[in-house]
């Protein structure tokens, strides 16, 4: 008789603990928030407006009205892609391209040319078969496996490369006859 009745007020109390927990279960719903999406404790913002807000934050925090930073960044967009060699001469004369930009551009490199980092760009090989240039014993940065890929080393397709000093680049590989199709952001140089 003694368990029978352990037994029946065991089962008692737990079902009265189950039905107290969940009269009073005002915190487990939305568990730890304050308050509701959309208020002052809690703000929803746009994309734009993060956006907005790392651009600036990049550029050293000054701050500027949606307006002015719209054309002060279009005009800095202008001024990187100008062009220019150490020389002052036309890159057309020298068979060179040289751009200096923040936005993603495609860039075809054909055989016997050399794509050339600026300091701090990056690369994305998307179709061909390329190599690393380098004329010191270091090379590319293979962001996408974590690994360095030094001169004459083949590159991966779809992989993100980083050159962190200038003079830098792929080229075709030897022997194949047609070009490269890379995805570039930052300075480069096709000679």
């Amino acid at each position: 008789m003694k368990t029978r009745y352990k037994v029946s007020l065991a089962a008692v109390l737990i079902g009265g603990g189950i039905v107290a927990g969940s009269l009073m279960n005002n915190s487990v719903n939305g568990a730890s928030s304050s308050g509701q999406p959309g208020t002052a404790d809690d703000p929803v913002v746009t994309k734009s407006y993060v956006d907005q807000k790392i651009a600036q934050a990049v550029k050293g925090g000054v701050s500027s009205s949606s307006t002015n930073s719209k054309t002060a960044s279009s005009t800095a967009q202008a001024t990187n892609t100008t062009t220019s060699t150490s020389s002052g001469t036309s890159n057309a004369a020298k068979s060179s391209t040289t751009e200096q930009t923040e936005a993603l551009k495609v860039v075809d490199v054909k055989p016997g040319q050399k794509l050339i980092a600026k300091a701090g760009a990056e690369f994305i090989l998307r179709n061909g078969n390329a190599v690393v240039y380098s004329m010191d014993a270091s090379g590319a940065i293979d962001i996408t496996s974590g690994t360095e890929i030094v001169h004459n080393q083949a590159v991966e397709k779809n992989h993100l490369l980083s050159f962190p000093r200038e003079g830098r680049g792929i080229q075709v590989k030897e022997g194949q006859k047609y070009g490269l199709v890379v995805m570039v952001r930052g300075g480069y140089t096709v000679q």
